[in-house]
């Protein structure tokens, strides 16, 4: 792991991770945080986000709507901005409905 990621402002799970994805650089590396994101794909590495993971499933037909798990994860205190959550939306063929409609 190059030392400076230690200086950084990233958790210990994110450099945990970073650090066994620089060993695997064939594998996918999960992370949400933008800061650890920018420093993963800077390394070369592949990453992918929560939300990816949920286009994923569904093109994969493991689920069949992805807004309710959306809903959920904003619930729980994942910050989704209202445009990454339309794109995704788009993404996975769910047309949001008006926030009149909620």
């Amino acid at each position: 792991m190059p030392s400076e990621w230690l200086t950084l402002d990233l958790g210990t799970g994110e450099l945990e991770a970073m650090a066994l994805a620089l060993e695997n650089p064939s594998r996918v590396i999960l992370l949400d945080d933008a800061l650890a994101r920018r420093i993963a794909r800077a390394a070369g590495l592949d990453v992918w986000g929560t939300l990816r993971i949920l286009l994923e499933a569904k093109s994969r037909k493991l689920t069949e709507s992805i807004e309710p798990l959306v809903n959920r994860l904003a619930e729980t205190g994942m910050w989704i901005s209202d445009e990454v959550r339309q794109r995704v939306l788009v993404l996975a063929g769910e047309e949001r409905r008006n926030k009149e409609e909620d």
